[in-house]
């Protein structure tokens, strides 16, 4: 395991409840974070990086297909795993974490997509997260991967940064140079007052992002968007090029 750095997050959110619909036909029978790459699962990818990074305790929402990733998960030790279930109501990126938050607990935490995937660069990524997330200047650090030379990304961006780290959304016409990667350190204090049900994360981003608490850090090694069946291949290409 890494070093942890002091007061690195000890839990961690994993978003696994979507249906995965761009990776049909795939995703008929299973959830997208069980579709494997390189031998192992999109879920254990991410989990593997959270125990590196010293997370003890994931929490993951899960709707469809769910018990697929209940069994798969049962038993697991480094991060143990707790479900927060949605099966009865899918809640979106925002309401599925609000539901969550009391499994989570009161200090700030990793927030995960059980289906993004990286190559890390000298030092892991999710510890880089760690060491610069600043609880006082910060509702929300994201790591941001570059639109141009990700795997498998043609989208148009999601943000601009400045040199002290602040993040602006790209507007709905505009190109922006980054992506949010996936993965992200939140505090609770961001889902202060947050919409009851099902509603998107990117909503409270935008409101730190108007109070300058929302900031970025740019991903060292390579970023992979696995949204199709078709990127499975060049992400493992990525991957096997990594280790040569």
């Amino acid at each position: 395991m890494t070093d942890r750095p002091q007061g690195a997050p000890r839990s961690a959110m994993v978003l696994a409840a979507g249906l995965g619909t761009r990776m049909r036909p795939l995703t008929d029978t299973m959830p997208k974070p069980m579709v494997k790459v390189g031998g192992k699962t999109l879920l254990d990818h991410m989990l593997d990086r959270l125990a590196q990074a010293g997370v003890e305790t994931a929490v993951l929402n899960v709707h469809y297909l769910a018990d697929q990733i209940v069994r798969h998960v049962e038993g697991r030790a480094k991060p143990r795993c707790v479900i927060s279930d949605e099966r009865q109501q899918l809640l979106g990126t925002g309401g599925g974490v609000v539901k969550a938050l009391p499994l989570i607990g009161n200090a700030p935490f990793f927030h995960v997509n059980a289906d993004t995937l990286w190559i890390d660069g000298v030092k892991p990524n999710l510890v880089r997260l760690a060491e610069a997330f600043d609880p006082a200047t910060m509702d929300a650090l994201l790591l941001l991967a570059p639109s141009s030379g990700s795997v498998g990304y043609d989208g148009r961006g999601d943000y601009t940064m400045a040199p002290n780290g602040r993040l602006q959304r790209r507007g709905e016409r505009d190109v922006a140079p980054f992506v949010f990667a996936g993965a992200a350190i939140l505090s609770p204090a961001l889902f202060n007052d947050a919409p009851r049900g099902e509603f998107a994360l990117t909503k409270l981003f935008d409101r730190a992002g108007e109070a300058g608490r929302l900031h970025g850090l740019r991903l060292e090694g390579q970023w992979m968007h696995v949204g199709t069946p078709e990127a499975i291949g060049e992400a493992e290409a990525a991957i096997a090029a990594s280790t040569d």
